[in-house]
């Protein structure tokens, strides 16, 4: 019998590549018959505020998980970025997939790295985690506030509301637009789960489960966890400046970085390295990493 699923996404263009990259998957490794569900979430609907102010990821993810609970969707696609560290009672993720880059992005017209920048250039990004390294690296910077799609960040950059922009490189090239990178900024720890696509099911639905993790990829889904875990561990939300990556060092080895902005402006920084045979693992070496970064003074 042919597998039959509906998938909820956010609308954005960058939302519905990823829950089309999802049914092609599904339609052409499982046989299934995938549809759409594309929904407004209130975090693309309240633009004038940070998402700190507002309530945080989970106003990306809270729509698409009613539809869920209603039996409109067997399915939600979300950047794992945005997916908050504890799911609701009832839904699980499934599923972690193959990451793309995960390095921070700087657009530009003018200038093509972020030493380039001119004293007091204008710099937009309503990521706390970004501000904090950002101004670590050049306290000169003024930061602004950028909410809206992808597409409407880069209007306003175009329109010359700010000199740069900072972006996840994943999404810029997912939509093809990978020639709008002037640098990507490895000197900035991206946050947990960023490039990563994560698919959310309700626990009632195993089967859906069971057809989706055939999708998954172990060793991103071991990094992510391992991010995730400092962040819960560390309240990590949008109202916390924190950044957490995972690199693979070989044999089954990985080391986790972190840090954490501290309000007077200094970066906590902590890592350690351990073979990764399992999530279990992944989460308890995050788990250590943020203990590291709470007895250094990571105020939560």
């Amino acid at each position: 019998m042919t597998l039959s699923l509906t998938i909820a996404t956010r609308q954005s263009p960058l939302a519905l590549w990823q829950a089309e990259h999802v049914a092609a998957r599904l339609q052409g490794e499982l046989g299934a018959r995938v549809t759409l569900l594309p929904l407004s979430t209130r975090g693309d609907e309240v633009l004038d505020r940070s998402l700190s102010k507002i309530g945080g990821k989970g106003l990306f993810v809270k729509e698409l998980e009613v539809a869920l609970e209603q039996g409109q969707a067997d399915l939600a696609v979300h950047s794992l970025k945005d997916v908050p560290m504890e799911l609701p009672q009832g839904f699980e993720l499934a599923a972690v997939l193959q990451r793309e880059d995960p390095a921070d992005a700087l657009v530009s017209a003018r200038y093509d790295s972020l030493e380039a920048l001119p004293p007091g250039a204008c710099v937009g990004t309503s990521s706390l985690r970004r501000q904090a390294q950002l101004l670590a690296l050049r306290p000169d910077l003024r930061i602004e506030a950028l909410r809206g799609n992808l597409q409407t960040r880069l209007r306003k950059l175009d329109e010359g509301q700010y000199d740069a922009i900072v972006l996840a490189a994943a999404g810029l090239l997912r939509l093809g637009l990978g020639e709008r990178i002037r640098t990507r900024l490895t000197q900035l720890l991206p946050c947990a789960g960023q490039g990563a696509l994560g698919i959310e099911v309700l626990s009632a639905r195993p089967e859906v489960a069971a057809a989706v993790r055939q999708l998954a990829h172990l060793p991103t889904w071991l990094a992510c966890a391992a991010e995730r875990a400092v962040s819960r561990r560390l309240g990590g939300s949008c109202s916390v400046p924190l950044a957490a990556h995972a690199t693979p060092l070989g044999d089954g080895r990985w080391q986790l970085r972190a840090a954490f902005g501290m309000p007077d402006g200094r970066l906590l920084r902590a890592q350690a390295e351990a073979a990764l045979p399992d999530l279990a693992e992944a989460e308890r070496l995050g788990e250590a990493v943020a203990e590291d970064l709470r007895r250094a003074g990571a105020l939560v």
